[in-house]
């Protein structure tokens, strides 16, 4: 089971490893118990935790740096001991591993939320997180690049006599007549 393999499904607590998706729905097995169940499409929204991302007062950050900055600090200020306490010192615990954070769209529910998938893959060892490869680098860029691009030139018409002159019109093929 890697990272890039968990997901978080609305309705239900704690993370799952998705093992195949259907037309209907999914089927996930709990990273905590191991428990597989299907999960219907019409009532549960499956969200891969590498494409969640925080809001902070630049850019926002994917979830796994947060994860990252917390498994950095676990030494000085662990995030077991905050897991259980009142909102106030949530809150202070995330100013202090990521002062970075949007305090006013980063609900106390959503530091909680992180703080509990935090220790349920700390507990299944999977907070081994992949570099990115300098491909994927190297397509981000050109994705940036091909978006900011201008348009062509050569898709405006430069000058009144192309917008005025008409192309000639096609010619269809006649067909060819069978002999039976």
């Amino acid at each position: 089971m890697e990272y890039r393999e968990i997901v978080a499904v609305t309705g239900l607590s704690g993370l799952y490893q998705l093992m195949t998706t259907k037309s209907d729905g999914a089927i996930v097995r709990s990273v905590s118990d191991k428990t597989t169940k299907f999960i219907s499409a019409r009532q549960h929204n499956v969200t891969p935790l590498e494409s969640i991302e925080v809001y902070t007062t630049g850019d926002n950050v994917r979830l796994q740096v947060v994860f990252i900055k917390m498994l950095e600090n676990e030494t000085s200020n662990p995030a077991a001991a905050v897991k259980s306490s009142d909102n106030n010192a949530v809150k202070s615990y995330f100013k202090n591993i990521f002062p970075e954070f949007d305090e006013e769209r980063v609900y106390v529910s959503d530091m909680k939320k992180m703080l509990k998938w935090f220790e349920i893959l700390k507990s299944n060892d999977l907070l081994k997180f992949e570099e990115p490869t300098e491909e994927v680098i190297a397509e981000e860029v050109a994705e940036e690049v091909v978006e900011e691009a201008p348009k062509k030139a050569a898709e405006a018409p430069e000058t009144s006599e192309e917008l005025t002159e008409e192309k000639p019109a096609k010619k269809t093929a006649k067909k060819k007549k069978t002999e039976e």
